[in-house]
């Protein structure tokens, strides 16, 4: 009798320390509910975005191809700065002082533009990167979640498992004690089976910002990108096969890797909407979806340098 109240008073203990690790865990889970990614001034950008009817802006300037490539003309296109290379072109042929000066004030013009474009690019790189943070931190509290209840059933397992055969051992009639066994053993592989929950815990997400329902629908809904960055996003010519475009290419990688080319259940996934309860599994697709748009939008860099590197040449 006394080693079976000893096992209960270490039962008792350890069940205390998995209750205050949960409460722990679930007040860290508030704090990380709602979005701390948001910028605290909302801009109102235009909604007005550039012309998609890139092989007329191409044509209607082949005298710029020999300086810059197709990409180059139609991001000076998308930041209305086409004009100033123009302008460019045409005082490079005087040598005078005021035309060089009149150049570099051009360029000048056209740099502002661009730097304003490259801050944009690292605004929203930026709050994907927080978002997918903030992602990965209740993810892992998820996982502590399901790895506490889990340390939980084991426990009982265990418990019902040395119970039973304390319990056997005291109790003398033979009937008896093999119920006892019997029923101990099939309450412990109980609690066993009950670890194997493929899904686990759910917890509650949100994210009324979504950017990623923007990416999904193909279409700018809501005030969460610069309309450049959504021509980069969107133009087929900056894609690498200038068959699909950024966002295409992205969306079905995402339909084949994260939801198994089942397209009804990635339409009606919580990762599109303005938040809801989340387990483990749609918590790291939304974190790797989150990580490829970002390294996706930082790879628009790459385009704006070989403008600047353009640039230059026309200058110099």
């Amino acid at each position: 009798m006394k080693k079976l109240l000893y096992l209960f008073a270490i039962f008792s203990l350890m069940t205390s320390c998995v209750s205050k690790k949960n409460q722990a865990i679930k007040q860290n889970i508030l704090t990380l509910k709602d979005s701390y990614c948001k910028a605290p001034f909302q801009y109102n950008y235009s909604k007005k975005l550039p012309s998609y009817n890139s092989d007329s802006i191409l044509s209607a300037n082949k005298e710029l191809k020999g300086t810059f490539s197709d990409q180059s003309i139609l991001i000076l296109n998308a930041l209305d700065n086409l004009d100033e290379v123009h302008d460019i072109m045409k005082l490079k042929k005087d040598s005078s002082l005021s035309a060089q000066v009149k150049v570099l004030q051009l360029k000048t013009r056209i740099n502002s533009k661009i730097t304003i474009a490259l801050t944009e690019l690292d605004a929203v790189a930026a709050e994907f990167d927080c978002e997918g943070e903030r992602v990965a931190q209740i993810g892992s509290y998820v996982d502590n979640l399901n790895s506490s209840r889990n340390n939980k059933l084991i426990l009982y397992s265990i418990v019902a498992g040395a119970a039973a055969s304390i319990a056997g051992g005291i109790v003398k009639d033979g009937g008896w004690s093999s119920a006892i066994d019997i029923g101990g053993g099939a309450l412990g592989a109980g609690f066993g089976l009950a670890t194997l929950n493929p899904k686990g815990k759910k917890v509650e997400f949100v994210h009324q910002r979504n950017l990623l329902r923007d990416i999904w629908h193909e279409k700018l809904e809501s005030p969460n990108f610069p309309p450049f960055i959504w021509y980069m996003y969107t133009e087929k010519k900056f894609s690498n096969k200038e068959s699909h475009s950024i966002i295409q290419s992205m969306k079905q990688r995402w339909l084949h890797y994260q939801f198994d080319d089942n397209q009804k259940d990635a339409n009606s996934s919580v990762i599109f909407s303005d938040g809801g309860y989340y387990r483990a599994d749609d918590l790291q697709n939304r974190a790797a979806m989150l990580n490829q748009m970002q390294s996706a939008t930082r790879t628009i860099n790459q385009n704006i340098n070989y403008l600047l590197l353009d640039l230059d040449k026309l200058v110099l």
